[in-house]
């Protein structure tokens, strides 16, 4: 498997930028990541998220960045020249890898998200050596099951109480793509 450091990538795609976070992304992060729909869709975003969630999410991927094999390949969705969302390759093992992602709200429905998934799968397919890349959904969350879907994915089960957030147990779906 070939190790790419996420920081000498950058991905160009018709309509938004792949690239690795910078200190200067830290703004438009805590301006488009803070909203309570895209915390209750996702396992590790707290809301409100604040500037220090932003710092310490940043210090995360340096550190990450720095290792001889990286366990995530994380990018900034830039559109026209600010951050919008984030999609990352993490966990990643011999021949597979999670996928994780979230977007602006005012970007919903466009399909970009959706561009991106497909792009990160080409990238771990090619740049990554990855077989297999899979991501899991909370239920409620219909459209980000649908953004999988129309990028590959195959449903293949639902997990009951896979995961805790805050002190519920919550059911998971999980899709997978073979690359």
């Amino acid at each position: 498997m070939a190790v790419i450091k996420p920081k000498s990538v950058r991905i160009i795609y018709r309509r938004f930028i792949l690239r690795p976070f910078r200190q200067s992304d830290i703004p438009a992060l805590v301006k488009h990541i803070n909203d309570k729909t895209i915390a209750g869709n996702t396992l590790a975003i707290p809301y409100p998220y604040k500037l220090k969630h932003a710092h310490i999410w940043l210090r995360r991927l340096q550190n990450i960045a720095r290792r001889k094999n990286p366990s995530m390949a994380n990018f900034v969705i830039e559109i026209e020249g600010e951050l919008v969302g984030s999609i990352a390759v993490f966990k990643i093992h011999d021949h597979k890898a999670e996928v994780g992602y979230w977007l602006s709200r005012q970007y919903w429905g466009r399909g970009i998200m959706t561009e991106a998934v497909k792009e990160i799968a080409r990238f771990s397919r090619n740049q990554l050596g990855l077989r297999r890349i899979y991501a899991y959904v909370f239920p409620h969350n219909k459209a980000s099951a649908r953004v999988l879907e129309k990028s590959g994915f195959k449903f293949e089960g639902l997990l009951r109480k896979n995961v805790k957030k805050g002190e519920k147990l919550l059911d998971e779906l999980l899709y997978a793509r073979l690359l």
